[in-house]
């Protein structure tokens, strides 16, 4: 009884969202954003999963250059949302990905892809590559320039009960936001 405590309070404590690595390349006169997460969910929000309640992640990056005088200027701004939904008649877990938010009951341009297990379907999620983030003629060289990237879990997606429970639950509290200064390279 004491190991399955133990064992329960090791995995609740690795429940979360990290960022292994962020990167913004240059190809093809385009700015493509790179993200690499460390995201592993709580007990709560895999029973959720489990009893059929979908969950909404929101990946966002933002491209700012620094202004002295007022607020800094937002150059670009792109953003990923992806639903994870299991179904249990197939057994399957189901992620769609989208550039708009997905909401139920409606039609969007999403790409859906089913996965036998949750762990490859959140090594998706993990992998963030190929973004679009702007042009290279948008750039300014001799400004400061930097990312602002923020990865979470869409809280108001869910249903109004879990919503209110989840408050109190540390499971349910994914998310990070991290700055990344270009260099003066990428806009030459």
């Amino acid at each position: 009884m004491l190991a399955l405590a133990l064992l329960c309070t090791c995995a609740a404590a690795q429940a979360g969202a990290e960022l292994d690595q962020l990167r913004v390349e240059r190809v093809d006169n385009a700015l493509l954003l790179q993200a690499s997460l460390r995201l592993e969910l709580g007990s709560a929000v895999e029973d959720a999963l489990l009893k059929g309640v979908p969950v909404h992640f929101v990946a966002e990056a933002e491209l700012l250059r620094d202004r002295w005088y007022w607020y800094d200027r937002k150059l670009a701004q792109v953003s990923r949302y992806y639903r994870l939904a299991y179904q249990p008649l197939t057994r399957q877990w189901r992620l769609q990905v989208a550039s708009e938010p997905i909401a139920a009951g409606t039609a969007s341009s999403s790409l859906a892809q089913t996965f036998e297990s949750l762990p490859a379907a959140l090594d998706v999620v993990r992998r963030q590559s190929g973004w679009k983030l702007a042009d290279a003629s948008e750039l300014d060289p001799d400004a400061r320039q930097y990312v602002l990237y923020r990865f979470r879990l869409d809280m108001s997606q869910l249903p109004r009960p879990f919503q209110i429970a989840a408050g109190s639950q540390s499971d349910w509290a994914l998310g990070l936001s991290r700055q990344l200064r270009l260099s003066p390279e990428l806009g030459r």
